[in-house]
Formats: C-alpha cells, sequence, structure tokens
C-alpha cells in the first residue's frame, strides 16, 4: 500500500498528477465537496453565534468511505484540493470527516497540472487557511439566510418560482440604479464638423486626411452658418508631427475577462466557458481560470521565451510584468458594501 495519499477535487485529474508522483503515491478525489449544510433550521444555528450545521452528502457516503479506509493506512495525506475559498472549505471538511492527525496531514496547492507544478507543490506544503475557510463558511451561510429568507417573499409578492440571493439581489439593485441614471439623464445634442481633405505631397501624389473642428456647435443653424462661411476658405497644414506607435499585448486571461471574451467572439454562455476552461486545466492545457490575477509562473515565461525566440527570433521576445488595476479592488469594495446594505434590510 502507498505511504502516501494524495486527494483531489477532481477524478479528472487524479491518474495524471499519480503518474506525475510515482507508486509510493496513490491519488483519489472527493468529487466536489463531500459536506454542506444540513437541511434543517437552514443548517445554521442562528442563536449560538450562527454556528453552522453541517452533514456529510447523501452522494459521497461511499467516496467518504473509500476515503477514510486510504487514509488510516497511508503515514502522510496531502489535500490538494483547488487554492481557492472553496477548495480550501473542501480540504478542511475531509480533514474534519476523515478525522485527519494534523501532524500526518500537508495541504498543497498548484495553479498548473504540469510535473514541475506537482513537485514544487510537495516540495512546499502548508496548512489549512482558516481564513479562507471562513471565507467559505460566510458565504455559503449567507446564500441561505438571504436566498431561503427573501424567495418564498419574492414568491408571495412579485412572482412563484422567482429566486433572491447573496449576489442576485446585488446584481439586481446594481442594474436598477443604473437605469434609473439612464432614466434621469438629461439628453442634449450637439453637432460637430469634420472634413475630408486631398493633400497633394511633393510627388504628385494624393492623400486622403480626414479632420475634425475641436468645435461643437449647439445648433444645425450654427454649424451651417460655420460651414457657409468657409465654404470657399482656404486651408493649410501649420504642422506636421510623425511619432512611432507601440500596440501592447493584452494581459492574460483572468476569470471575468475570459468570459466576457468567450461571450464577445464565440457567443458562449458562463457556464459553457467555464465548462470547457475546466476540461482544458484538468488535462493540463491552462493554469487555473478562477483567478482574478494576471501573473504566470516563471516555468511558463521561461517555455514561452523559448518557443518565440526558437520560432521568430529573440528580437520578437521581450518580458514585460502586468501591475493589477486598482480600479478592480474599488469596484470590488463597493459591491461589499452593497452585499452589507442589503443583508442589514
Amino acid at each position: 500500500m502507498a505511504e502516501n495519499l494524495v486527494i483531489v477535487e477532481s477524478p479528472a485529474k487524479a491518474k495524471t498528477i499519480e503518474g506525475f508522483l510515482g507508486k509510493d503515491f496513490v491519488v483519489k478525489s472527493s468529487y466536489g465537496h463531500v459536506r454542506d449544510l444540513a437541511k434543517t433550521n437552514n443548517g445554521i444555528d442562528i442563536k449560538n453565534n450562527f454556528e453552522p450545521i453541517y452533514e456529510v452528502s447523501e452522494d459521497k457516503t461511499k467516496v467518504i468511505d473509500e476515503l477514510t479506509k486510504l487514509s488510516r493506512k497511508a503515514k502522510t495525506v496531502w489535500l490538494a484540493t483547488d487554492e481557492d475559498r472553496e477548495g480550501e472549505a473542501i480540504s478542511w471538511h475531509l480533514s474534519e470527516v476523515l478525522n485527519l492527525k494534523d501532524s500526518a496531514t500537508k495541504r498543497i496547492v498548484f495553479h498548473e497540472i504540469t510535473k514541475d507544478a506537482i513537485l514544487e507543490a510537495i516540495q512546499n506544503p502548508r496548512k489549512i487557511d482558516i481564513h479562507l475557510v471562513d471565507a467559505q463558511q460566510a458565504r455559503r451561510i449567507l446564500d441561505r439566510l438571504v436566498g431561503f429568507e427573501l424567495s418564498p417573499i419574492l414568491w408571495k409578492k412579485v412572482k412563484p418560482s422567482l429566486s433572491a440571493g447573496r449576489v442576485q439581489s446585488v446584481a439586481v439593485r446594481l442594474i436598477v440604479e443604473r437605469e434609473r441614471e439612464i432614466q434621469d439623464f438629461g439628453v442634449t445634442s450637439f453637432y460637430k464638423v469634420v472634413a475630408n481633405f486631398l493633400v497633394e505631397d511633393k510627388s504628385g501624389n494624393t492623400t486622403l486626411l480626414k479632420a475634425e473642428l475641436d468645435k461643437k456647435f449647439g445648433t444645425e443653424k450654427e454649424a451651417e452658418a460655420f460651414l457657409e462661411k468657409n465654404k470657399n476658405a482656404t486651408f493649410n497644414i501649420a504642422s506636421l508631427e510623425k511619432k512611432p506607435s507601440a500596440r501592447k499585448p493584452a494581459a492574460p486571461f483572468t476569470t471575468s475577462t475570459l468570459q466576457q471574451e468567450a461571450s464577445r467572439k464565440l457567443g458562449y454562455a458562463v457556464a459553457t466557458t467555464m465548462s470547457i476552461a475546466q476540461k482544458l486545466y484538468e488535462s493540463g492545457m491552462i493554469t487555473y481560470m478562477r483567478t482574478d490575477s494576471v501573473n504566470l509562473s516563471e516555468q511558463a515565461l521561461t517555455n514561452a521565451e523559448k518557443e518565440i525566440s526558437t520560432s521568430y527570433g529573440k528580437n520578437y521576445h521581450q518580458k514585460e510584468s502586468i501591475k493589477p488595476s486598482l480600479h478592480l479592488h474599488r469596484k470590488h469594495t463597493k459591491l461589499l458594501d452593497l452585499q452589507v446594505s442589503i443583508v442589514r434590510l
């Protein structure tokens, strides 16, 4: 029996990772979450500081039985679930349900399913991040408190089958506020003047030059008066300035930009995009797709440099670092404030 048990979320990853680690490791899947809030009383003890009450999902009893037997025989259990709050919570639930000893349990994370990434994760284990676990529990509890309480009210007051929730309610509020801004906006019209000139160079060749007047007119009459006044005027180019332009490549996809581009160019729904991305990740083709980071690993940058330099030449490679946008953080803060205000309502 292998001395090491590695537990991942998806069975598609298990065989690939097991091949990287060798005979001393056995890799099994938890098939996602193994526990959830109980259905009675929303699974939350509100009077006892909102303490969550968990129970093992009915469809996961066989999985838990198998993992329990394997974990008891293994010297070390490696929890290799995803590095987001859901993945961290799954690792914590596994630790609780399987009664894993802290001294014999290690938490590892990786952002790509490659041999180097897996081996590096094994060399740099850590403990379960209880802060991420708390964040996931808060999200799940809010789902129950907001969704389970507000949805029945919508059924009675608005329409049956409607749903409200932690995210839906905030999104609806944002849409309503934006629509009100549009309705309250005072529409004003203006007129601009654009001219097309045929410019002849020293060689006698003509080039079409488009120019726009740096002044706008409030009425059509004013614009026409200006055109009539300048109908027979002679125009000269006062100065000509040439500047080199550079176009930088787009930043690597985050979760939201991936979904936006897939929708805009391919017409994919969010669920379709994430399903495809999940399969690509599990096959080792892309890095983890649920992220707000635009950073790439050193291995990916090195491989890209090697491929570009070999195929096109070193002149076509230029390494740049991309800084995250602070504007996104301000947006996130506003969304969090809106979530809190809706919960208080």
